[in-house]
């Protein structure tokens, strides 16, 4: 079964940085990309960023774009999003997903981690 657990959510001031875990379980890790998707309320889900444990090759969005980064621990199956000078619109419940190769787009991922909460106050 696949499993993934993401946490290391919480309340922030603007400015301030929040690192994000998802631990993965179930699957091969190293033969699958794992993604960072969010949603704020009244909102669509928005692609964050994605890391191949294949290549490592990475994609971020444009609204993280040096300011978030993610990386990958192979020998813990789990991922991080270190997210640094959050602002107040970076709120959302972030989730992380898995997918068969390098791609922001919702649909393409298969499984899904249940959210955890991202609050930056202003």
């Amino acid at each position: 079964e696949v499993q993934l657990q993401a946490s290391g959510g919480g309340l922030v001031q603007a400015g301030g940085s929040l690192r994000l875990s998802c631990a993965a379980s179930g699957f091969r890790f190293d033969d699958y990309v794992i993604g960072w998707f969010r949603q704020a309320p009244g909102k669509e889900r928005e692609g964050v960023s994605c890391i191949s444990s294949v290549d490592g090759s990475t994609i971020d969005a444009d609204s993280v774009q040096g300011r978030f980064a993610i990386s990958r621990d192979s020998a813990k199956n789990t991922v991080y999003l270190q997210m640094n000078s959050l602002k107040p619109e970076d709120t959302a419940v972030y989730y992380c997903a898995v997918a068969p190769f390098v791609t922001l787009y919702a649909d393409s991922y298969i499984d899904w981690g249940q959210g955890t909460q991202v609050t930056v106050s202003s």
